[in-house]
């Protein structure tokens, strides 16, 4: 008898996942136009990445996905509209990576990243290159180690603002190198480029889609990548561990997310027809032509990386003793 409950409790508990599996292939989801919401200006790298997913996504998922630009507050507007609204698959977020910083930047943020949302998947993501002025005399890292040694706080470099990526990325790599820099913070990616291929900054570390174009034209001289390897838009430099930097990673990705809570058979559904559309020739070789790697990775992956990256900035926020704005 108990044999016979037990088979047969089994056979029910494999019907209720055979039957939950089909339901999450079959949801009647889109059945109205979707939202995808973008915390920075149009023509940016996130939202040229959140506009190539979204034609895709209309033409798998047949309804239209629409991208909205709510630039401002380091991303905190978008984010913050995404994680309050509806958990329905109606209203997502093309986020980036300093959403998983921006706790630590901001007082009265109004989410919790690995809280608020639902990961979807990360879409792609730019490592950061480590380029110098056309004039600056290092040629290699290792001499421009060298040179900052010998000409301590000299050596000036810029950022997109005070606790950003760049910022932090160059912060990590002044503590590997025993080395101190000055720090120069503009209001953008574009300004410290026009001062970098200017000379008036020495050097910054750029993610490769907002340089690859002008490291290609000789505009600025790139140094080394900080990935785990080289990227194919510039595979004569090499990463900092070849170049000898052990421990330098930095880069910036952009991810899909939706508002926490919403059903898991939409979530499924969402990340197959993202995960098909970032392996589509015309998405793949783009974004791979402009410096980015092309990721597509799992919800349960992508959470595992969000819960990474705010366990990192926590313990970089507090050694640098950068407060909340």
């Amino acid at each position: 008898m108990n044999t016979r409950r037990f088979c047969l409790q089994a056979s029910l508990g494999f019907l209720a996942l055979a039957s939950g599996w089909a339901q999450a292939q079959n949801v009647a989801y889109p059945v109205k136009p979707v939202r995808i919401l973008v915390g920075y200006q149009a023509g940016g790298p996130t939202d040229l990445v959140a506009r190539m997913l979204a034609t895709r996504l209309q033409t798998t998922l047949g309804q239209a996905f629409v991208v909205e630009n709510r630039a401002g507050a380091g991303s905190n507007i978008a984010s913050e509209a995404v994680a309050a609204a509806a958990p329905d698959g109606y209203t997502l977020l093309v986020a980036a990576s300093p959403i998983t910083m921006n706790s630590y930047l901001y007082k009265n943020q109004k989410y919790n990243v690995e809280k608020s949302f639902e990961p979807i998947s990360m879409l792609s993501s730019a490592p950061g290159v480590l380029a110098v002025s056309p004039g600056f005399p290092a040629k290699s890292l290792q001499e421009l180690i060298a040179y900052a040694k010998t000409n301590p706080k000299s050596v000036t470099y810029g950022t997109t603002g005070n606790g950003g990526t760049q910022h932090m990325a160059t912060e990590l790599m002044q503590r590997l190198a025993s080395i101190s820099l000055v720090h120069v913070p503009y209001k953008g990616a574009s300004g410290v480029m026009a001062d970098l291929m200017a000379g008036h900054v020495d050097m910054a570390i750029m993610t490769s889609t907002s340089s690859v174009s002008q490291l290609q034209a000789g505009k600025i001289r790139p140094l080394a990548v900080a990935s785990d390897k080289r990227i194919s838009s510039l595979p004569q430099v090499p990463t900092f561990e070849e170049a000898g930097m052990k421990g330098m990673l930095s880069d910036s990705w952009n991810g899909l997310l939706a508002p926490a809570g919403t059903p898991a058979p939409i979530i499924k559904k969402l990340h197959a027809a993202v995960a098909e559309a970032m392996q589509t020739p015309e998405i793949k070789s783009k974004l791979e032509s402009q410096g980015a790697v092309v990721m597509g990775n799992s919800p349960e992956e992508f959470r595992k990386d969000i819960a990474k990256e705010v366990a990192h900035w926590a313990v970089q926020f507090r050694e640098l003793k950068i407060e909340a704005q």
